[in-house]
């Protein structure tokens, strides 16, 4: 049975709420001319009355946002309901946005009834530009995803990569399927776990099911809290309908991470542990009454929800989409193996430290991050009047850009819908002219999986670390085959895996990833 959509659900709700106080909206049309009247703003498409362009949503917002863009321009000047916003879909303008004004574009927007729920106004990743945000990012940076850091956190992702592979190799044992996708969020939840608090959830399977389904519902009920928020005098809507939804599951979460909390805390006073980690950090900070930033325990476990959102579900859904692609072109599945046997060999298990070595495989994990950014669009606000391509943007302004439209983009890639791994693999002269060619364009942002700025995901290099050793594994070790066909009866040898993407803020699988794995190499059967 089709379910509806939250844009359909508001929709609905918006039409009901507009019937019923029509002879209100007379005081609407003939309120004073605005400031923006006199500035030249961006163009914008046809809109209706009330609602302006609302009625181009649809559940997939990026492919709405690119529809829009295709038809309309680049550089669009939206209306939903009260709310403004500034669509962006060309690398050149996302430039200006990320770079030459990156400042001015360093704040989010804030949500509706933010204040109202438990953590809306504490988090890392819709905090305001300022000392607070400042302080988290640097902290993020120095103390969990810089350079140093990651190495030191190395022994954290290749225990937790094996736990995965010995997992696939006991199902594989039993003829029985994966949910890789499943695996995949546990392997990087695990991590995320281990290097933010020293405490692994690979051992309590139940309480790894319980953050990990935190995490998931706090997304989704985000998403919601979005979509309600464009429609003016409806944003009561989303908080009336879901805020006691939030609430609940802030306080499952919040039961959670204060156990955690109180149990670093016993540990660190009892002297049973001596290395010191991102939480420790946190509640020394807490602690000290002189600190730079003052936080309190609310912003810590905010961070740390922040932390798993971004660090868990996005990264297993770009490592499902690189499998399924593989599986789907047996030619390039092929020659990634290849690849990897010919630097590491067939004795040993490939490596992080491989990587740099493996630059087709690097290109593969690359092109799926340009079909699939895990979050097809990122969000900024305007903290000043500014000018971008000639045009106002007024202060306040909400901005969206569509990263999956300036990495689909016909004017910068050859065959843009396709899967061609080899379009990543130029030789160092060429790709120094390609350099060149698009910085002279002002095109030097076309591949931004991961935004870029002040406000670009802090933890690229992790990510990418991650995905090329976990598909690497994934590839050099098993041979996959689509575990469940519609006659459910697992032969779905020869099979392809469905493409479809699944509605919602981010860019995940609309079905379960489910195959079943064969063992190619057991590195660790010599030692079984």
């Amino acid at each position: 049975m089709a379910t509806i959509s939250e844009v359909q659900y508001y929709c609905i709700f918006f039409i009901i709420w507009l019937i019923s106080t029509l002879p209100l909206l007379r005081s609407f049309f003939n309120k004073p001319t605005t400031p923006t009247t006199h500035l030249r703003l961006p163009p914008s498409p046809p809109s209706l009355p009330i609602i302006g362009h609302l009625h181009h949503l649809t559940p997939n917002l990026h492919k709405s946002f690119h529809n829009l863009s295709t038809q309309y321009g680049p550089l669009l000047y939206l209306r939903f309901g009260s709310s403004r916003c500034l669509l962006v879909s060309s690398a050149s303008t996302a430039a200006e946005i990320f770079k030459t004004h990156d400042l001015t574009f360093a704040s989010r927007p804030q949500f509706a009834f933010a204040d109202k729920l438990p953590y809306g106004t504490s988090g890392f990743i819709t905090a305001p530009y300022g000392d607070y945000w400042r302080f988290m990012k640097k902290l993020c940076v120095t103390e969990l995803l810089g350079t140093r850091q990651l190495e030191r956190s190395l022994a954290v992702r290749r225990e937790e990569l094996h736990r995965i592979l010995n997992k696939l190799f006991d199902r594989a044992s039993k003829l029985e399927v994966v949910d890789v996708g499943a695996e995949l969020m546990k392997l990087t939840n695990n991590v995320t776990c281990r290097m933010v608090m020293s405490t692994g959830c690979s051992d309590n399977d139940v309480e790894a099911d319980k953050c990990r389904e935190l995490v998931k519902e706090s997304f989704k009920i985000g998403t919601k809290f979005c979509f309600g928020d464009v429609l003016g005098p409806l944003k009561w809507l989303g908080f009336w309908v879901y805020g006691k939804q939030a609430v609940e599951v802030t306080r499952r979460y919040d039961d959670l991470l204060e156990r955690i909390l109180k149990e670093h805390e016993e540990e660190r006073e009892s002297g049973e542990r001596e290395d010191r980690d991102l939480m420790d950090i946190l509640l020394g900070v807490y602690r000290d009454d002189k600190a730079e930033v003052k936080i309190t325990r609310t912003h810590i476990k905010a961070f740390f929800l922040d932390l798993f959102i971004e660090g868990t579900d996005t990264s297993a859904e770009a490592m499902q989409w690189t499998i399924a692609e593989l599986i789907n072109h047996p030619h390039v599945f092929k020659k990634v193996r290849e690849e990897i046997e010919s630097v590491v060999g067939k004795s040993r298990l490939v490596e992080e430290s491989d990587i740099p070595s493996l630059p087709y495989l690097q290109a593969v994990v690359k092109e799926t991050l340009r079909l699939y950014p895990a979050g097809p669009v990122t969000t900024r606000e305007c903290r000043k009047h500014c000018k971008i391509q000639g045009f106002d943007i007024p202060e306040k302004t909400a901005v969206a850009i569509n990263l999956y439209a300036i990495m689909r983009d016909p004017e910068l890639w050859d065959e843009p819908d396709e899967f061609r791994p080899e379009r990543f693999m130029v030789s160092s002269k060429e790709k120094e002219r390609l350099d060149h060619r698009n910085e002279a364009k002002g095109q030097d942002f076309n591949f931004v999986p991961f935004g870029a700025g002040r406000r670009g995901c802090p933890g690229t290099l992790l990510a990418f670390s991650l995905m090329n050793s976990a598909v690497a594994a994934m590839v050099q070790c098993i041979n996959w085959k689509v575990g469940r066909d519609e006659d459910g009866d697992g032969d779905g040898d020869g099979a392809k895996v469905d493409m479809q993407a699944g509605i919602g803020m981010s860019l995940g699988m609309a079905h379960p990833l489910v195959l079943l794995p064969v063992v190619h190499f057991n590195p660790f059967a010599s030692s079984i």
